[in-house]
């Protein structure tokens, strides 16, 4: 089912999610829903929080990106990306691994807002997966750079937290704009019936 995906205001996205401890069928049938709304708004990534829900969930899929080229390793050998999407990450815990380097990031929970982020060009992922399988590898390229806008969904944090603040000031009107819709957007809902 294609979820309606949360924009920039709503406070879900500020959230921290809450640990998974075992995959139930609601789990499962959230995972599916994540990837059918993802493919739908033809996104990279999407966090739990994005679809309201404040868990250490997220999946990803980057095969669809050819100018973007991705890495990964799995115990130091380099694997081919496309043979482990869609990816799920349930209780990500992630180390940065090398420089850090800038790229162009947006978010479907800001649509049509595009800036750069600076972060470490590839990162260690511990995860599990959705049948509850320890994962363990290095990613980089535009699988390194989502799993780290992942999860930093997962813990609250929007890339316009990682934006600098001159770019931060230019996109502040639009910023300020779709805040105040969302929040109206809650405040409608929040009515009862017939006011």
């Amino acid at each position: 089912m294609i979820l309606p995906i949360v924009k920039y205001g709503h406070p879900v996205l500020r959230q921290k999610g809450a640990r998974i401890e075992s995959i139930t069928p609601e789990i499962t049938k959230l995972i599916d829903d994540l990837f059918e709304t993802m493919h739908a708004a033809a996104g990279v990534g999407l966090a739990a929080q994005q679809v309201g829900q404040a868990l250490q969930l997220t999946v990803l899929d980057v095969r669809g990106v050819k100018d973007r080229p991705s890495t990964m390793e799995l115990s130091g050998q380099p694997v081919d990306v496309a043979a482990f999407m869609p990816l799920v990450l349930i209780n990500p815990a992630i180390t940065p691994v090398g420089p850090p380097v800038a790229g162009p990031e947006g978010c479907l929970s800001f649509p049509e807002i595009y800036e750069d982020i600076t972060r470490p060009e590839a990162v260690e992922v511990k995860a599990v997966d959705a049948k509850g399988a320890a994962l363990h590898f290095k990613a980089g390229g535009l699988l390194g750079r989502a799993i780290q806008h992942e999860t930093d969904h997962l813990n609250g944090i929007l890339f316009i937290d990682r934006m600098k603040s001159d770019a931060k000031k230019v996109l502040k009107p639009e910023l300020d704009a779709l805040q105040a819709a969302t929040k109206a957007e809650l405040a409608k809902k929040q009515q009862p019936p017939g006011t």
